[in-house]
């Protein structure tokens, strides 16, 4: 997986719970992030990673959006990694 691929994954996952105003408002009262913070780091690979690993806490959530999107539900695990290692500075593979 690299970076721009799970980057991909991450904002369209992104824009899934922004779909949903319920899906929005239990990411944020869950990760503590406000909405001007998320449209501010919209983009950081550590926040695509938590956006991601919501989606891991919830199987069912992880599994409409991996439907709903085309996108394999197991690319979502391998996604947040790599984007998380972005964030901690590991370089791309």
């Amino acid at each position: 997986m690299d970076a721009d691929q799970a980057e991909t994954i991450a904002l369209s996952a992104l824009a899934f719970l922004a779909d949903d105003v319920q899906r929005l408002g239990r990411f944020l009262a869950l990760t503590g992030v406000g909405p001007a913070e998320l449209r501010e780091e919209a983009r950081n690979p550590r926040m695509l990673a938590a956006v991601l690993n919501h989606l891991l806490q919830d199987e069912s959530l992880l599994l409409v959006f991996a439907a709903s999107h085309g996108i394999p539900a197991d690319l979502i695990a391998p996604a947040q990694s790599t984007l998380e290692q972005q964030a901690n500075g590991v370089p791309d593979n």
